[in-house]
């Protein structure tokens, strides 16, 4: 199977797309957000400076995430595939993962976007709750996201929690950083013929069985 990079603008559905790909073909899904996490409770100078820049709020240097991210698609279980979220974020960043990939002799893959109305997407955001145990989303005017008990976590029960950051402003933030610096990668993987282009406002299940084709003519 080809390697998928999924993009979306902020709340678009990535992860959520993510993971229903990783258990129906059994591919790894790699967030750069967790490679990070994982590398920071290590030991060794690369941890230390990652936990530092992360204490100041400060971004990684793509060296470091690009350092991190190959040594990940390396490892076994990314030998038929592998589902890429949240990188690249930008142009800069797609041309050194495509310099890196060279250097590995591993293929590009597909790019699926997922389209989504910024409104439609905003609603997403401040009606987002999430279980901070075990990571389970959930979302209190979207049916099919709502929780059975409300307040609770279908998977394991735990309390459901709203993040401090889902407003309306600070979504407004990350649609502004999405258009300047993300959204020019869909022209640059369009001119590639690598770009499949999904509407994810027709529901969760309907936008994986759009995903399902697109890679049923790409395997």
């Amino acid at each position: 199977m080809n390697s998928i990079i999924l993009i979306a603008p902020p709340a678009g559905g990535k992860g959520t797309q993510a993971n229903l790909i990783k258990n129906e073909y059994h591919i790894p899904h790699i967030s750069t957000g967790d490679l990070l996490r994982g590398a920071s409770n290590d030991t060794g100078s690369k941890s230390l400076l990652i936990k530092e820049l992360q204490k100041k709020g400060e971004l990684v240097p793509d060296e470091i995430v690009l350092e991190l991210l190959e040594e990940r698609i390396n490892e076994s279980d990314c030998n038929n595939g592998y589902i890429l979220d949240g990188f690249p974020r930008n142009l800069n960043q797609a041309y050194a993962y495509e310099e890196m990939l060279k250097k590995n002799n591993k293929e590009l893959g597909i790019v699926v976007l997922l389209n989504l109305d910024k409104e439609i997407a905003k609603q997403r955001v401040i009606n987002r709750y999430t279980c901070p145990d075990c990571g389970t989303v959930y979302n209190s005017v979207i049916e099919e996201l709502m929780p059975k008990n409300q307040g609770k976590c279908d998977v394991c029960n735990g309390p459901l929690v709203h993040r401090s950051d889902d407003t309306e402003e600070t979504y407004d933030k990350r649609y502004i950083e999405y258009l300047d610096k993300t959204a020019p990668l869909i022209e640059y993987y369009r001119k590639k013929n690598v770009l499949y282009e999904i509407d994810s406002s027709i529901g969760k299940i309907k936008t994986f069985e759009e995903i399902k084709k697109i890679l049923g003519s790409n395997i």
